[in-house]
């Protein structure tokens, strides 16, 4: 059959096979998901029914993780031949037979009490106390155990959701929400748009809504719904920045749900819905980039998603570059050059950390990640060498014509998955040729490290940090130094450029000027944290433990423990508050610390 489309869509090309999912997309694909699921917080379950309308013959193939399969059934209500694979890092294969004619097929199942995407907090874990909570965490393969699905990026449906939830909870999903509690717990949700499985998402506990503008919201706990409602008041203008950058915003919705500290990222994507760790709110709002950052994912990522982990890059460096652009317009130049530059600081230390671990293929923006946990692709190289990339490539053209590449980029491939591959043939073709502009592309994207022509931030307001950090060097007392108007953004750039070592007499100092030990800023918070165990300023251990035991965020815990564990005195105390945290973090960040910590080694922490 032939595909009419209109001018400005291309069809979608057959699915690629992706090596972290067991699916055949070849033989038969999900289109469209029933889900029915009961949440059980007392038995920390989710139990249900998955229905699906699926296109193909012979046999389909889902992920399961940890999953109790109860039945699979046809449309026609008779039992399907079935089984489960062997367990392997994917999880487990189910394969389903499909008798000629069959296009639904239902699962009724169960989630395993360690269900990675899951994460169960008891009441007193919460912010205010009241509920016990749970939230979910797709991305990467982690979708696949708490639902029986087709888990690849490559692989998009839209779903429709019928979600029970203990009376006096609110359930929400990424998809369309209620904005107010159901007073028998009931809760239904639709998703229109396809999406792939690792943008399917779910909270549930003491939730309360405020709008933010007509189309955008905040959701948290009500004891911190005002100052969260307080922290992202330009939301509703960085999406109409953002739609006049690149065109309409698509899923109708953008609103944010604040999580428990727990939550392992700084932010995720999840359509309609971005899920937000309470780290961003500093009182101040100027860690709101994150906010920018995830609703740019509205376009790259959600509307144009990478077919595999291992073009991960496509994803995030067009977001990071994205995120640029929203906060220039919404903040400054200024504000937008500094971002940059930190970002650009921190991918120089992941390349020299990567090549001095003797890991440097990591450092191309194409992986290889067949065989290994696509977590490991995660980096500041998918978000800031593909942000450097891209930022070459508009010093290249120019701003005017490479916004227009973009913008039509969104618009031709929306709601496909694109490979690398396939996006360089249309950069070539669509930005490269018709401006005579040739680059070491191949360099970029298949080479180590950062190529020679990448184009390195600058800021003025930098320069003026550094000459501060030379007057302390020099002798000027803390106290003395020309930092009145100066944001977090300098303030990091200062405590990442401070001399060492450091006495205990100069992070004195430091700290009674400056108060870094109480910040309520998390960024600035922890580059000083890491300060306090390279130089064993013990004033500032209480503040690590606890920090250490209620922030879950990956970005932030793995470092300080690997900081720790760099000593044998720290290890102990790195084992020793682990101990105490582990409960806390979710299977993302517990992976990530157990592998530093050689968790699996340790029988009993020794106190410290």
């Amino acid at each position: 059959m032939l595909l009419i489309v209109s001018c400005t869509s291309q069809p979608e090309q057959p699915q690629e096979m992706d090596p972290h999912s067991n699916a055949r997309p070849f033989e038969a694909v999900i289109e469209h998901l029933a889900l029915d699921v009961k949440v059980d917080m007392e038995a920390r379950r989710i139990e249900g029914t998955a229905n699906y309308k699926i296109k193909g013959t012979g046999r389909i193939i889902f992920d399961t993780d940890g999953l109790e399969i109860l039945s699979v059934t046809l449309g026609n209500g008779e039992a399907a031949d079935h089984s489960l694979g062997d367990s392997t890092l994917l999880g487990r294969a189910l394969e389903v037979k499909l008798p000629k004619g069959t296009d639904r097929v239902s699962i009724a199942y169960r989630t395993g009490d360690q269900a990675k995407a899951l994460l169960w907090l008891s009441a007193d874990q919460t912010i205010d106390g009241k509920q016990p909570f749970l939230f979910t965490q797709g991305q990467a393969i982690l979708t696949r155990s708490w639902i029986p699905i087709q888990d690849s990026p490559g692989i998009r449906f839209t779903y429709e959701a019928k979600v029970s939830a203990p009376v006096g909870t609110m359930a929400v999903m990424s998809a369309t929400n209620p904005q107010a509690m159901s007073p028998d717990g009931r809760y239904s949700f639709r998703m229109d748009q396809p999406v792939p499985a690792y943008l399917m998402a779910l909270a549930v506990g003491d939730l309360a809504f405020e709008p933010l503008g007509e189309r955008c919201g905040v959701y948290a706990e009500p004891g911190l719904l005002k100052r969260a409602a307080w922290e992202f008041a330009d939301t509703e203008r960085m999406l109409e920045v953002a739609e006049t950058l690149y065109g309409p915003y698509r899923w109708e919705r953008y609103d944010v749900l604040v999580l428990p500290a727990s939550f392992p990222f700084g932010g995720m994507e999840n359509p309609r819905l971005t899920f937000a760790t309470p780290t961003i709110l500093a009182g101040d709002r100027s860690l709101t980039a994150l906010i920018a950052h995830e609703m740019a994912h509205s376009w790259s990522g959600n509307l144009v998603t990478n077919a595999t982990w291992n073009d991960l890059w496509l994803n995030e460096g067009f977001t990071v570059y994205f995120e640029n652009r929203i906060c220039e317009a919404v903040y400054g130049e200024d504000y937008a050059r500094m971002h940059a530059l930190l970002g650009h600081q921190e991918l120089q230390a992941t390349i020299q950390r990567f090549s001095a671990e003797n890991n440097a293929a990591d450092t191309r923006l194409r992986l290889d990640l067949a065989g290994r946990n696509p977590d490991d692709g995660v980096s500041d190289i998918a978000y800031e060498k593909g942000f450097a990339f891209l930022r070459l490539i508009e010093s290249k053209v120019g701003r005017p014509k490479f916004d227009a590449f973009i913008k039509e980029y969104f618009n031709t491939f929306a709601f496909q998955s694109m490979t690398t591959d396939r996006f360089l043939a249309y950069l070539d073709e669509n930005l490269m040729k018709p401006n005579k502009v040739e680059l070491n592309v191949a360099e970029w994207v298949d080479g180590e490290g950062l190529p020679a022509n990448a184009v390195v931030p600058v800021s003025d307001r930098f320069t003026k940090v550094e000459a501060e950090v030379a007057r302390w060097e020099a002798g000027t007392p803390a106290s003395e130094l020309m930092t009145a108007d100066w944001t977090y953004h300098e303030w990091v750039h200062f405590l990442r450029h401070l001399p060492q070592p450091l006495g205990a007499d100069r992070m004195a100092e430091l700290d009674q000027a400056f108060k870094f030990t109480t910040s309520g800023n998390s960024e600035i918070t922890f580059v000083w944290l890491d300060h306090a165990i390279a130089n064993n300023y013990a004033v500032a251990y209480d503040r690590l433990v606890e920090f250490l035991t209620t922030v879950g965020r990956r970005k932030f815990v793995l470092p300080l423990y690997e900081r720790l564990a760099s000593t044998e005195k720290g290890m102990v105390m790195a084992r020793a508050v682990y101990a105490k945290a582990r409960g806390n973090y979710h299977a993302v960040t517990v992976r990530s610390v157990d592998d530093k910590l050689d968790w699996r080694s340790v029988s009993q922490p020794v106190a410290f």
